[in-house]
């Protein structure tokens, strides 16, 4: 039996359609009837009755759905036993690429002067979709993720981080006005933009679409999905791009960049850790999450009462 199947059957149970449930876990609505399908198969019975406008479980379903929860628990707890076997702790992260790029250094020089001879640490950048898909596969303990719409991953506590403010960058030799500028002012501009998808060309497109615009409004755009060649590339006069204020910090403070606000524009994103629930309590957690706390150059109340 893959648990993941069981608890495909929770979340259908928690937001009441097929279509949301194949949101919820990143696969498709198909792999979802799928999994169904093999369990009523596998446990000979009905689990969800579909005849009404939404799916509820049956007398059975609600069975299986109680013990799936009992199993879900002993597997999470499974490997985090097994994480922490041989006399180490082990961590696995994932963050979002511009909090990996602006903030880790730092977090990771602090964590590891803490920690350098009793964690086995894993660590990887991921896009929004693939970390929430990998938490919820059991592959990482905390993710750190930059993201638009409202974050709610069942079997993980989220954690409030300050915003990540966004703006527009230039070369001072286009001489763009700052720090408002016209949106219309930036269309004869080339847009280095990253790729769809990602939660800044979200952002970005959002606010363009409330004033009837697009990204083909620019006179041509280049896809860069590399924060530091998009640096680069505009502080050398190729174009300009809507990006964490975080990434440019040093080049603006060096006057190497000039940043720029539209107004009317939604100018932040949140950012937020998600931490397994099983590993709440763990020392190493605590003391990463402290870390990650300490990067940023404020600590808002729901940070500081984390623990």
């Amino acid at each position: 039996m893959r648990t993941e199947y069981l608890k495909t059957l929770q979340v259908i149970a928690q937001v009441g359609s097929f279509s949301r449930a194949a949101t919820e876990l990143f696969v498709t609505q198909s792999a979802i009837s799928q999994r169904i399908k093999y369990l009523e198969d596998h446990y000979d019975c009905q689990l969800l009755d579909r005849s009404g406008p939404t799916p509820v479980l049956t007398d059975a379903g609600r069975i299986v759905a109680r013990r799936a929860e009992q199993i879900l628990k002993i597997e999470a707890k499974l490997i985090n036993d097994l994480k922490c076997q041989g006399g180490k702790s082990r961590l696995s992260i994932c963050c979002t690429p511009t909090f990996g790029a602006a903030f880790l250094p730092k977090v990771m020089e602090q964590f590891m002067l803490l920690h350098a001879d009793n964690i086995d640490l894993k660590f990887m950048f991921h896009s929004i979709d693939r970390a929430i898909k990998e938490l919820l596969e059991n592959e990482f303990d905390l993710a750190v993720i930059e993201h638009c719409e409202h974050l709610e991953i069942p079997g993980f506590h989220a954690l409030g981080l300050p915003q990540d403010e966004l703006i527009f960058i230039s070369s001072p030799i286009l001489g763009l006005p700052e720090p408002e500028v016209d949106i219309q002012r930036l269309f004869s501009q080339c847009l280095i933009a990253r790729k769809i998808g990602c939660t800044s060309r979200k952002l970005l497109e959002l606010n363009l679409a409330q004033g009837g615009h697009k990204v083909e409004d620019f006179s041509r755009s280049i896809i860069l999905d590399d924060l530091r060649l998009t640096l680069e590339t505009v502080a050398g006069g190729g174009g300009i791009a809507f990006i964490s204020r975080s990434m440019a910090a040093k080049q603006l403070a060096a006057g190497l960049l000039r940043e720029h606000r539209v107004p009317g524009f939604i100018h932040v994103r949140q950012r937020t850790a998600v931490i397994s629930h099983e590993r709440m309590h763990d020392p190493a957690i605590k003391e990463f999450i402290d870390c990650i706390i300490d990067s940023f150059p404020f600590q808002p109340a729901e940070c500081a009462n984390h623990s």
